[in-house]
């Protein structure tokens, strides 16, 4: 029970890792690492694409400009929430404070918390059986 296998070490370090990594995206100690992060993700999202094309239609011409009328409230959209931050009114986080990049993380944390405790425990009681056969093989 007291030797580290390489298995064990992975698994600490594996959730160490995640839980840095959780504090990191969360912004729990300074609100500018998710911020970080949250700009990183859309860089990320942003920087793959693919484009095609194909003939003009009467019904893609519709779509089209309904898709850049969607564009156009999205700028306003932006642009109002730009100036709320700049006033105060808003704060500039996720929707009610709420990301799922952290929900993800903090549930593999806690798998993989599980799987160490689990691990241990097995550990343990592998342990005491073969102290408990070894005391039987000695009494015979």
């Amino acid at each position: 029970m007291s030797s580290n296998s390489s298995y064990h070490s992975l698994l600490r370090i594996g959730a160490a890792v995640v839980a840095v990594m959780l504090v990191f995206e969360s912004g729990l100690f300074s609100p500018v690492t998710a911020r970080l992060a949250d700009q990183t993700e859309n860089y990320l999202a942003n920087a793959v694409g693919v484009s095609v094309g194909v003939a003009p239609t009467e019904l893609n011409q519709m779509t089209a400009a309904l898709t850049a009328r969607e564009r156009e409230l999205d700028e306003r959209e932006l642009a109002l929430s730009e100036r709320e931050i700049e006033i105060g009114l808003n704060d500039g986080g996720s929707v009610a404070g709420l990301d799922s990049g952290t929900f993800i993380l903090a549930t593999i944390l806690f798998i993989l918390l599980v799987l160490i405790i689990l691990n241990y425990a097995l550990d343990y009681v592998r342990s005491r059986e073969r102290l408990r056969l070894a005391g039987q093989n000695v009494a015979v």
